[in-house]
């Protein structure tokens, strides 16, 4: 008998949508992190980020993930302002 791919819970639509908030959330910062011009700083962004991530993975409270969505894409928003001052 084959082995199933689907994860053993399925997903509702709202866990779903917000699962695609977050991963695109990720993208979106590494992409940010790469324009860093510095490599020891970029080092660290990136550790930084994949650390915050994986730390906080298992979280299911529904308000939880949105405050920490919200806190992300705050903080994405403070590194592409830094980055286009420092590109001027």
């Amino acid at each position: 008998m084959a082995s199933s791919r689907l994860p053993p819970t399925v997903l509702t639509l709202k866990q779903f949508m917000r699962r695609q908030q977050v991963l695109l959330l990720y993208r979106k910062i590494l992409r940010a992190i790469r324009q860093v011009p510095s490599d020891s700083d970029r080092k660290y962004l990136q550790d930084w980020a994949r650390e915050e991530f994986k730390r906080n993975k298992n979280a299911t409270e529904e308000d939880t993930i949105r405050m920490m969505i919200t806190q992300g894409s705050m903080q994405l928003k403070e590194l592409e302002r830094t980055l286009a001052l420092a590109k001027s």
